[in-house]
């Protein structure tokens, strides 16, 4: 997966450079125990906090942790290493690949890990299991943000969530009516469009086909867009081929979904709120919705790595990041809802939260955050093997062709 980093028009009305939910249809996604799917390695979990060491190594997306370089307004790396004495130094990443492999290399302590890596972090014994009660902050996180399938295996938290946001459908008002409601506006009725619907461009995106299917064709017995077997895979990887022939372009740069949009050739398709608000902001004429199925999403989390040499700074660091001011600091700045309802406070637009459903739990219920697919089936199902990380990009190579 690779996300695209961009600050909110509410915020400055420019832009950054680049960079990106298990619920259920039925709105009740505390019913998720976060088992993950599988045994974890047996790694060491903290069990109590010492003396900082003086450093820490971060790897995270663009504009995870901003240290006044971007914009000197913008800075919360600076405020953690006065407060901890833990001096960061920032690696950057631009996709969920290229964080799996540089953490594989042990050179460093934590990562900004989402959802369609941290289970392969987890498996692979790179992070280690996190004692919640060792973190101030912890306890403010939204709850629907803790123990989930992404995040954890068999009621144990890896690491502390961050912000997260939907996958929305996104269409032209001049253009497409009626409005739509549903995900079938851009797959069994993409023809209409035909030529102008864009897709967001990932093996992660099979789950959105998976996530209608599940809706439309209850027969296939898909459960979690995530738990897919061989057959349930091939019946996505069919829509995504058909859907194919109306696609106007797959995207990952937002710049380009935003000039398709202005443009006119692309009038319909998946996109994330802060990317609705700058192309309104742009006075292109769109309008977007959770569809009535749902969707996918997405929510990180800062993971520690399973032998770090400065455990308590990475430890300070997830606190640091979990707190009100700076996760109202990231929140406006990279175009997502806070994991900590008080940053809602503190915002400068104070209708920031209010526009990204940050304490709306029945709109979090109904999205399904990204999940690392893996063989044991996260829905619970123990006759069968379910389809891989791996197995969805090759199938993903296949649809674009």
């Amino acid at each position: 997966m690779k996300r695209t980093l961009l600050k909110p028009a509410a915020v400055a009305g420019a832009l950054l450079l680049a960079l990106a939910a298990c619920g259920t249809d039925s709105g009740d996604s505390s019913s998720d125990s976060g088992s993950g799917g599988f045994t974890a390695p047996d790694v060491p979990m903290k069990k109590s906090l010492g003396e900082t060491e003086g450093e820490v190594s971060i790897l995270a997306w663009p504009g995870y942790a901003e240290n006044g370089s971007s914009d000197p307004k913008v800075d919360w790396v600076t405020p953690f290493e006065k407060k901890t004495g833990c001096k960061a130094s920032v690696k950057t990443f631009n996709t969920s690949d290229e964080a799996v492999t540089l953490m594989k290399t042990g050179e460093y302590d934590v990562v900004s890990a989402s959802g369609d890596a941290s289970l392969r972090l987890i498996a692979s014994g790179d992070v280690q299991p996190v004692n919640t009660d060792l973190l101030t902050n912890y306890a403010d996180i939204s709850s629907f943000l803790k123990d989930r399938d992404w995040n954890s295996v068999d009621g144990q938290m890896y690491g502390m969530p961050h912000g997260w946001g939907a996958n929305l459908l996104m269409y032209r008002t001049d253009t497409v009516k009626p409005a739509p409601t549903s995900w079938s506006a851009v797959f069994d009725e993409a023809s209409t469009y035909d030529g102008k619907v864009t897709a967001y461009d990932s093996p992660i995106y099979i789950a959105d086909a998976a996530l209608y299917l599940m809706n439309t064709q209850p027969d296939l017995g898909i459960k979690n867009p995530y738990a897919l077997d061989q057959d349930q895979l091939a019946a996505a990887v069919d829509v995504l081929k058909k859907q194919k022939e109306s696609v106007s372009e797959y995207w990952s740069d937002y710049l380009k979904e935003i000039q398709a949009f202005t443009t006119g050739d692309s009038v319909i398709g998946t996109t994330w709120q802060v990317i609705v608000q700058v192309a309104q902001g742009e006075k292109v004429p769109v309008q977007a919705i959770l569809p009535d199925e749902g969707s996918t999403g997405w929510s990180d989390t800062w993971m520690v790595k399973a032998d770090s040499d400065h455990s308590n700074c990475a430890y300070a660091w997830l606190d640091h990041m979990a707190s009100p001011e700076t996760q109202a600091a990231v929140a406006e700045w990279f175009g997502e809802a806070p994991a900590n309802l008080k940053a809602c406070d503190l915002t400068s637009d104070p209708k920031h939260c209010d526009n990204y459903h940050a304490g709306d739990s029945s709109y979090a219920d109904k999205i399904w955050y990204w999940t690392t697919p893996v063989e044991q089936c996260i829905d619970g199902r123990k006759d069968v093997k379910c389809t891989n990380y791996g197995d969805w990009t090759q199938a993903w190579t296949e649809v674009k062709g």
